[in-house]
């Protein structure tokens, strides 16, 4: 009998986090993979990553829509409850050996709360890691009734082992986001502009010089992400390099970062700004790659940008005292201070290769692990 291992997907920044564990898990010939879609993962406007994960190849075993409308903090609240609620059907229906879910997004918390109280064994990637705001609240939540833990680094590894967890249950396997940079880096993947035609704004040239912007809003700053965006596309303008904008992600305050976007695309018809909801990790990687800088809050600029070297600029508090390279400086929310930032990023360019969080081979070893380890759901803190 293989071992179920049930994957929840709920986000774009979901799928690239875990499509190598996926990938090694349906390969693994005493594993068997089920993958739940869930949230803005299902929906067009955030690019509708559930077309992508069946392009590459993975079975859609449940759908799970669960996002209310609004990006609100009562809206994301609400979705956790709903995606708490209809996640137990599923999992009755599925009936997984062992549940995985990714970092520290809201509706990680439905999954891990409904695995907990249905006895199900709950695998964490990505924990122990410190960021500030709630998503580190969640974060170290999730580990607290995780039963097996894959962080990404020896600092994670170490905080989640002063969390009162036992040492034997927590493994340093890398994040299994490098193993997709590294694969498309090995590669030399070109980037065609075809590839961006679903986008709106300025032609792109991927040859060219352009700036990438990938900018969230923060939680614990609601009612702030149309003036924090508009800073950092201001800042973008005055350099009069092309510059590929993504939307943000559908946290509480979503809507404040897409009115500001929405906002400075009407107002400047002509910067050389190219628009686009969502990049797959096979285009969005080799353009971190090639970008000048990358600017915004996204991880991929501290996770990814140090593993490739990206020269980037992280603003504001999202990623607070999250581990870091060389690679990324900080920058306040005003449109001088980014600006400062941008330029000095562009005189020191790419840098070399520090590896962080893993070495491209992290989704072999999770698999491995799932494969090969004894579960206990009765867990008792440590210390």
């Amino acid at each position: 009998m293989k071992r179920k291992i049930c994957v929840v997907v709920g986000s774009r920044a979901n799928y690239s986090s875990i499509k190598a564990v996926m990938r090694a898990v349906a390969a693994h010939p005493a594993l068997e993979l089920q993958v739940v879609a869930g949230a803005s993962a299902l929906l067009d406007r955030y690019g509708a990553v559930v077309d992508i994960m069946e392009k590459d190849g993975f079975n859609i075993d449940a759908r799970l829509f669960m996002l209310v409308e609004g990006e609100t903090p009562a809206t994301m609240a609400k979705s956790t409850g709903l995606g708490l609620i209809e996640l137990p059907t599923i999992f009755e229906r599925l009936q997984p050996d062992v549940v995985l879910t990714v970092g520290d997004r809201f509706e990680t918390m439905a999954t891990t709360l409904a695995a907990a109280y249905m006895n199900i064994p709950l695998a964490h990637t990505m924990g122990g890691e410190v960021s500030g705001n709630i998503d580190e609240n969640i974060r170290h939540a999730i580990t607290k009734f995780a039963t097996i833990h894959f962080p990404a680094s020896e600092d994670a590894r170490n905080r989640i082992i002063k969390l009162g967890e036992q040492p034997d249950t927590v493994h340093n396997v890398g994040c299994p986001r490098m193993d997709l940079v590294a694969s498309f880096l090995q590669d030399e993947t070109e980037v065609s502009s075809q590839l961006l035609s679903e986008g709106v704004g300025s032609s792109f040239d991927v040859k060219g010089d352009f700036l990438l912007v990938s900018q969230h809003p923060v939680t614990g700053e609601y009612g702030s992400g149309e003036r924090q965006v508009a800073a950092t596309l201001g800042a973008c303008l005055e350099l009069g390099m092309q510059t590929l904008v993504l939307w943000p992600n559908a946290d509480a305050g979503s809507e404040d970062v897409s009115r500001g976007i929405r906002k400075f695309r009407e107002q400047h018809p002509d910067a050389p700004f190219r628009y686009v909801k969502n990049l797959p990790p096979e285009i969005y990687m080799p353009l971190m790659a090639r970008t000048r800088c990358l600017i915004g809050n996204s991880s991929s600029a501290i996770r990814e940008g140090a593993f490739i070297g990206t020269p980037a600029v992280n603003i504001g508090s999202r990623q607070t005292a999250r581990e870091r390279g060389q690679n990324v400086v900080d920058s306040g929310y005003t449109q001088v201070e980014i600006l400062a930032a941008i330029r000095d990023r562009l005189k020191t360019g790419r840098l070399p290769s520090n590896p962080i969080y893993g070495d491209g081979h992290a989704g072999p070893r999770i698999a491995e692990i799932l494969a090969t380890a004894t579960f206990n759901i009765n867990k008792v803190i440590t210390y």
